[in-house]
């Protein structure tokens, strides 16, 4: 696993097309912003484990992490 300190504002890039952004930080909070091609899928690791079908969050909302 690769560690990295970011300062809000600051980012990370993985691949040349995945940013990661240091929206902001409180207390026990940081804020992410992510940017990626449309068809990359974010989720939430307490997410992902959901099986994606009826009942799912899903299932109910095709639209993507990003709200898309």
């Amino acid at each position: 696993m690769l560690v990295l300190s970011r300062k809000p504002n600051q980012s990370i890039t993985i691949g040349s097309d995945i940013r990661i952004l240091v929206v902001g930080v409180d207390r026990d909070h940081v804020k992410l912003g992510i940017e990626a091609p449309r068809g990359v899928r974010v989720h939430r690791s307490e997410v992902a484990a959901t099986p994606v079908g009826k009942g799912s969050a899903e299932a109910d909302n095709p639209r993507d992490a990003r709200g898309r």
